[in-house]
């Protein structure tokens, strides 16, 4: 086959010696293995579909065995041409390999969460219609951490004192992690990441990146792979990368904002009409993202640590609000010209699996357009003012995807089944934890 020959021609032509057979799990982390690049292509790649329903403590739920697979089967895996890239971190020369997963009948794999943003897309693809996003970052450096029960610390930079002030925006914050930021654009250079701007956040040696907008698979691939290779960077600097939503208590979360807009088959943008007024497409899509956001906020919040982000005056979200210009909204809409007229989604974390933030996302928006759901009027305020709509837990925002069905049927019944099933183990298993505020406050009060 033409696909088989130019993946062999590029590891040639790269002198790859060693393949990373990869597929994103549903936490979003990378599961596979290695396979000498002289069998790679003579042997076909298979893994045991279980390894995309593990929680994210690498347990499954009880219902595994007899709902999703009598026998933990393998599904078979086909490399993905628009996702090869080197390693640049690896001893030897590496090649890592996004993999589309099949079931044995040749389908693609209902609980591959890559496949169920390829499903979001096909929804648009038959309306003539191409997603464009570009997704924003936001991350942690913290010192080495080796005892969960001790807080986490920013890390000492250049200067050899740790950050004690919020510095938004800093240019000397940020020049502090100098080395790390030189390896981390040299190592997405190689990678071909289109990474942009660097920013400092407001949170202690708090990072963001931002994306070049593009298409959506591209991008959450990218997003994918990116929080691996940062993570990787920081470790070479002896500290760690973390993109918890919520990693100190009394600091900022991490978000993963997501700018969207949508083309038609011309490449016009189909927010603004001819005239380059607001289209109904807009409000339309605006109003889908108000109606469904909490239907879906256990992918934009996947983790039971997520919630701990939701909280008033602290740069995230806490209800459905949305406005121009506006960043204590949920919904903004960035100023920009008519034809690059855009909706950020302010709420998932950076803790999100790219995969599923942008597939909910885009499938809220769709749902909006077909079902031409109005938005509320623009919040022109402060929107930390209003009530808290949004869960706050999550089990709270997983009993609410349970609830719609639309969301459902886009996304199909067996994966929500599945998912809701991790993420309910994993919320089973953080409730049995004590924490050490029950402990100072309850232990003798009560």
């Amino acid at each position: 086959m033409q696909e088989d020959q130019e993946l062999a021609d590029w590891l040639k032509a790269n002198n790859i010696s060693e393949v990373e057979c990869l597929v994103p799990d549903m936490t979003g982390s990378a599961r596979g293995k290695f396979i000498p690049a002289n069998k790679f292509l003579k042997e076909e790649s298979r893994l045991p579909e279980s390894i995309l329903v593990q929680t994210v403590t690498g347990d499954f739920s009880d219902r595994f065995w007899g709902v999703y697979s009598s026998s933990d089967g393998d599904m078979i895996l086909e490399p993905d041409l628009s996702a090869v890239r080197k390693v640049p971190w690896a001893n030897e020369s590496t090649a890592q390999i996004i993999h589309n997963c099949f079931d044995k009948d040749g389908n693609p794999h209902p609980l591959s969460t890559r496949n169920v943003l390829k499903k979001v897309l096909d929804l648009y693809a038959q309306e003539g219609w191409h997603p464009i996003v570009a997704p924003e970052v936001e991350f942690y450096l913290i010192e080495r951490n080796l005892d969960p029960d001790v807080e986490l610390k920013p890390p000492t930079g250049r200067s050899g004192r740790p950050e004690t002030a919020r510095q938004s925006y800093s240019i000397d914050a940020a020049n502090e992690f100098e080395p790390f930021v030189e390896d981390m654009y040299n190592y997405c250079n190689v990678m071909e990441l289109d990474v942009d701007t660097l920013i400092h956040e407001s949170g202690p040696a708090q990072l963001e990146i931002n994306f070049l907008h593009g298409d959506a698979l591209d991008l959450a691939d990218q997003v994918f792979i990116f929080k691996r290779t940062i993570r990787e960077v920081a470790m070479r600097h002896n500290i760690y990368a973390t993109f918890m939503a919520k990693p100190m208590k009394n600091e900022p979360g991490s978000a993963l904002h997501l700018h969207q807009s949508i083309n038609d088959k011309d490449g016009k943008n189909i927010f603004s009409t001819e005239t380059g007024e607001e289209s109904d497409y807009f409000r339309w899509y605006i109003g889908g993202l108000q109606k469904y956001s909490n239907s879906v906020i256990s992918f934009f919040a996947p983790n039971v640590n997520s919630y701990r982000r939701f909280t008033k005056d602290v740069s995230a979200p806490i209800n459905l609000c949305w406005g121009y210009d506006n960043r204590t909204a949920g919904l903004r809409i960035p100023d920009c010209t008519p034809a690059s007229r855009r909706i950020e989604n302010r709420f998932p974390g950076a803790d999100v699996n790219p995969y599923l933030a942008v597939a909910a996302s885009l499938a809220c928006g769709y749902l909006g357009i077909k079902n031409r759901i109005e938005p509320t009027p623009p919040h022109s305020g402060n929107a930390y003012e209003e009530e808290i709509m949004l869960p706050r837990s999550l089990e709270e925002g997983i009993r609410a995807l349970d609830e719609c069905d639309e969301i459902k049927e886009i996304f199909g019944e067996l994966f929500v089944m599945a998912y809701t099933d991790v993420k309910l183990e994993e919320f089973e298993a953080f409730i049995r934890v004590i924490s050490s505020w029950e402990r100072e406050f309850l232990l003798l009060s009560v």
